[in-house]
């Protein structure tokens, strides 16, 4: 068993939810806790089988107050963080999200991000490759989408489609244009190589990157399927390409515990979260964020003296105005 299995770890039994009457470091300190049971790291032992769907417990509905207070203490908590991160305008944070079709992803971003600043947030959705991407490197059009200094960049799905859908589907390689001497029997280990460069890269000049992959069950997503099915205000997010994937369910596991084992790093990590609760989900995903904002040792700029006497000088023009 890995290490890192939620079973086998002692922060299994955190309740997420006993928070209201914690410090904002004891919260902080609280949440890297609880998010360190779904912490890869290094996936050189990593079995998405050691890894469940479910919850070690149920927190109930979404609209739980106590459930809808601590997403909201984690929230408030993020909002802080980021409101430093980007006046100190040194580091930057990728955040990518990963999942089978009606996961969570969408509903994860909105939930999550919702007391984040717009000016020191942006969100990019990836989807089948336009003419004009295919004709780049398979990194080019994330890497136009990566943040700047000082703000969170959220990536739905991303660069790992590369070895997902695409390993899934080997008919997408052959329209890809790469020469058929670059298509060998160890592209997929070349291109996990690729990310893994990609990614020191990123960290190597101050973009930290956490990614998530919301581990829902087969099951669930059947019921969430016929949800969307029988409510008409969810019926646009639905589409029979969805089913068709859920034909190849063994294979993207597959892929997902390939790549996962392959691009987890201590400096990049993978965060497998039981996705069959929306709810317990969405604060462990708050959480782990919680904990790579604190990695970087955030403070607000310190002001030199001749500002400070600069700043004293005007407050006393202001007050003596009439």
């Amino acid at each position: 068993m890995s290490k890192n299995n939620k079973k086998d770890s002692d922060d299994s039994n955190l309740n997420p939810l006993d928070l209201s009457k914690l410090s904002k470091k004891s919260i902080i300190d609280r949440a890297k806790k609880f998010s360190k049971q779904y912490c890869v790291g290094n996936g050189n032992d990593f079995r998405l089988k050691d890894y469940e769907t479910k919850a070690s417990f149920n927190l109930g509905s979404e609209e739980k107050s106590q459930v809808k207070d601590t997403l909201e203490i984690g929230i408030n908590a993020l909002a802080a963080m980021q409101d430093i991160l980007y006046a100190q305008d040194k580091w930057s944070l990728l955040i990518i999200f990963q999942a089978m079709d009606a996961a969570g992803k969408d509903g994860a971003i909105k939930h999550v991000m919702s007391g984040i600043n717009p000016q020191g947030c942006q969100v990019s959705s990836f989807k089948a490759p336009s003419s004009e991407e295919l004709d780049h490197d398979f990194l080019w059009r994330c890497q136009k989408h990566l943040p700047e200094r000082g703000r969170i960049g959220i990536f739905n799905r991303s660069y790992y489609e590369e070895v997902l859908v695409v390993r899934v589907h080997e008919a997408i390689l052959k329209g890809q244009k790469l020469p058929e001497k670059l298509v060998t029997k160890d592209i997929w280990e070349d291109r996990f190589q690729d990310i893994r460069n990609f990614e020191k890269y990123l960290n190597r000049n101050g973009t930290i990157v956490i990614k998530f992959f919301l581990n829902v069950s087969k099951e669930e997503q059947k019921e969430r399927f016929i949800e969307r099915i029988e409510d008409s205000e969810k019926n646009w997010k639905f589409s029979a390409g969805d089913v068709n994937e859920r034909g190849y369910w063994n294979d993207y596991m597959h892929a997902y515990e390939e790549l996962i084992k392959n691009t987890s790093t201590e400096k990049s990590p993978w965060y497998v979260i039981p996705a069959d609760n929306k709810s317990y989900a969405r604060i462990a995903i708050a959480s782990a964020i919680i904990h790579a904002l604190d990695e970087m040792e955030l403070e607000y700029p310190t002001v030199s003296p001749e500002k400070i006497e600069e700043l004293n000088a005007i407050k006393k023009v202001l007050l003596e105005e009439k």
